[in-house]
């Protein structure tokens, strides 16, 4: 985005977001993020290129950067395991539901304590006479706390004319389940339909079998009947893609996770605006090209990192450790060397007073001595007075996230969620997550006292 369009939009917000096809954070929470003491944590199931009978497990701070915790985490005793779905139970299990096999009229179970280590359950027939094809079982708890499973189904000879159909377990123990509902409206030649819920609104992600396009439907009931609001590349995912997959970030927007399997890529895209609108695609990092049809798993955990508030410090680079973090007469910022010999001048623009995310109160601001807040603009890296607006409130927020050193901190960009604060050529700026090495050094700070 062009320096142009950033003054306008500050000046005009929201709606001349929305004018201009820019995705607006509209009704984000004011504190969404954890509190201290807590962090998020988003667990991903997915089987692989390589195989269809493992299903490896990662996790993520962020929803962006994943890393393996076990793969193969789980093999069912005969079969395939596509298509794993995730969820946690209110018994304190967490369970997957996958498709068993390339023909048949079952859904697999399994379930686990710990998200690592996983104990084959059973597998269930649906009762539907004469199915040939049973593909991409979806957890969907609704409001009411009512556990179900929307599974795409055929009677067809060949993999086509799938229709999207609801079961509801009927036990806490899900053993049982009630017999199967049609989601009216979806269908047929519709699969990997994917349902999540907005106040009172049920939005359903799908998958068009003939034109390979995933498309948008609502309704106001679970079974329907949805009305399709999006059709054909109605958000930029492109075609020949499968398998979508939401889970709501920290800053209230959501995400999109799908399957390029044509292209062998994976993507994700997210939405500030109900939907409406979609970011550019951008490939899972160390994922895309090895994962298929993954879901995503949000929790609240213990842990996390934090870092005092309303007391003054210094960020000191992870793997250039005698550079800082500092604002030049410029008003930009760098990392430059500080030293005990450095002149006062210098010690003062390092040094910051770490406050409550002007955004997000559970996430940081940081303001120099001359009161301007460090803040994205164009993606570098300036200091700037606030104006007040909302633009600049998320512009100047940054969540913390794990470092790569003991102690340290990553600061993701709280309105640009994956884009991180890092140093390139000792400038600094908020690039997207990168899956090597260099980034995550470059973009590791160490919160450290201050040196003026």
């Amino acid at each position: 985005m062009n320096r142009t369009i950033r003054k306008l939009l500050t000046l005009l917000g929201p709606l001349l977001l929305v004018l201009l096809g820019a995705p607006a954070l509209q009704g984000t929470a004011a504190a969404a993020a954890p509190p201290a003491g807590q962090a998020t944590r988003y667990t991903m199931t997915a089987f692989t290129n390589s195989s269809e009978s493992n299903m490896y497990v990662y996790d993520s701070p962020d929803a962006t950067g994943f890393t393996l915790r076990k793969g193969p985490a789980y093999t069912p005793p005969s079969g395939l395991i596509r298509d794993p779905s995730i969820f946690k139970h209110t018994d304190g299990f967490y369970y997957i539901t996958y498709t068993t096999n390339w023909t048949g009229n079952t859904i697999g179970f399994a379930r686990s304590a710990d998200r690592v280590n996983w104990t084959f359950m059973y597998n269930y027939t649906i009762p539907i006479s004469g199915l040939t094809r049973t593909w991409a079982p979806e957890w969907f708890v609704d409001s009411d706390g009512s556990v179900n499973i929307i599974v795409s189904l055929t009677a067809a000879s060949t993999a086509t004319h799938f229709t999207a159909y609801k079961i509801t377990a009927t036990n806490s123990a899900l053993t049982t389940w009630s017999a199967p509902t049609q989601l009216s409206g979806i269908g047929p030649n519709y699969i990997d339909t994917f349902v999540v819920k907005v106040d009172s609104t049920y939005h359903a992600f799908t998958k068009n079998e003939t034109t390979k396009y995933i498309e948008y439907a609502t309704a106001s009931s679970l079974t329907g009947p949805y009305t399709f609001k999006k059709t054909g590349n109605w958000a930029g995912f492109g075609d020949w893609v499968e398998g979508p997959a939401l889970v709501q970030l920290d800053n209230g927007g959501w995400r999109i996770y799908y399957d390029g399997y044509r292209a062998g890529k994976y993507w994700y895209s997210d939405s500030y605006d109900n939907f409406a609108t979609w970011t550019t695609p951008t490939e899972v990092p160390g994922l895309t090209g090895f994962i298929r049809h993954a879901t995503v798993l949000k929790e609240t955990v213990s842990g996390g990192v934090t870092t005092p508030t309303n007391t003054t410090r210094s960020l000191q680079s992870v793997n250039f450790p005698d550079r800082y973090a500092v604002v030049r007469s410029d008003s930009l910022g760098y990392i430059d060397p500080v030293s005990a010999s450095s002149s006062t001048a210098v010690k003062q623009g390092a040094t910051f007073t770490v406050v409550p995310g002007l955004a997000d109160a559970n996430c940081y601001s940081f303001r120099d001595s001359s009161g301007r807040y460090l803040r994205h603009w164009d993606f570098r890296v300036r200091f700037d007075s606030s104006n007040g607006t909302d633009t600049f409130k998320k512009d100047a927020t940054y969540c913390a996230r794990p470092g790569t050193a003991s102690g340290s901190v990553s600061l993701e960009s709280y309105n640009y969620p994956g884009r991180y604060l890092r140093h390139y050529n000792y400038a600094l700026r908020v690039d997207l997550y990168q899956n090597t090495d260099t980034f995550r050094a470059d973009s590791s700070f160490t919160v450290v006292n201050p040196w003026a």
